[in-house]
């Protein structure tokens, strides 16, 4: 009878984490993992490694409100207590919210939710923008061994959208955006196609299809 468990941690990453590369994210959770001592669950063969892993990595730069790290478990232990030894080893600006099962398989992350704050003199031409329906961005993707650069059109990629001034004077737009393997947009591009300059971006939470908090 199998006893590992699996387990889905929800943190927040804020402040200067957010200039830890995906990759550095790694390796910190890594190293949490084993200061923590959590009976982590490694796989079999010659190369075992950890089954440990970020549903919807999130990009450099941007911070995210409620992010996902699925780990396994060799041992069952009670969700408070994984959260809170987690939580004590983790750098600053990472906070682990709360530790539960996991719900939905990442394959069930349709899109995402955003804020992204920034200064802006003329509301309405932002606002016309998005509303045209005709912004495109350059993406770098692969033909075969090559990388290649494409255009595409954002607009099947934007769910919704609301434009609100911020009491400093700027202006926060918020969001539904793709997300997930079968599109996603990330908030960089679209504020590139806006001409938005030094954005705050915030990923607020994962969703699936029908709108509701991916878990």
């Amino acid at each position: 009878m199998e006893q590992w468990q699996n387990v889905r941690v929800w943190f927040e990453k804020r402040g200067r984490a957010k200039y830890i590369s995906h990759l550095d994210l790694m390796r910190a959770m890594s190293r949490a993992v084993r200061r923590a001592a959590l009976p982590l669950w490694y796989t079999e063969g010659f190369h075992p490694h950890p089954y440990l892993s970020f549903p919807l990595p999130l990009p450099l730069g941007q911070e995210g409100l409620r992010e996902a790290l699925d780990l396994r478990l060799e041992q069952a232990l009670p969700e408070a207590e994984i959260a809170a030894r987690l939580g004590a080893a983790l750098p600053e600006g990472i906070r682990v919210l709360c530790a539960a099962e996991p719900w939905a398989g990442p394959g069930e992350i349709k899109s995402a939710a955003y804020t992204i704050a920034f200064a802006c003199d003329d509301q309405k031409k932002t606002r016309d923008k998005l509303q045209a329906g005709q912004l495109t961005a350059k993406k770098t993707g692969k033909q075969g061994h090559r990388k290649i650069e494409k255009e595409i059109l954002l607009a099947p990629l934007i769910f919704s959208y609301d434009l609100q001034s911020l009491p400093n004077g700027g202006t926060q737009l918020g969001c539904t955006l793709a997300a997930g393997s079968e599109g996603n947009l990330n908030p960089a591009l679209l504020c590139d196609a806006l001409g938005i300059a030094a954005p705050q971006i915030t990923r607020v939470q994962l969703q699936k299809a029908d709108g509701s908090r991916w878990e």
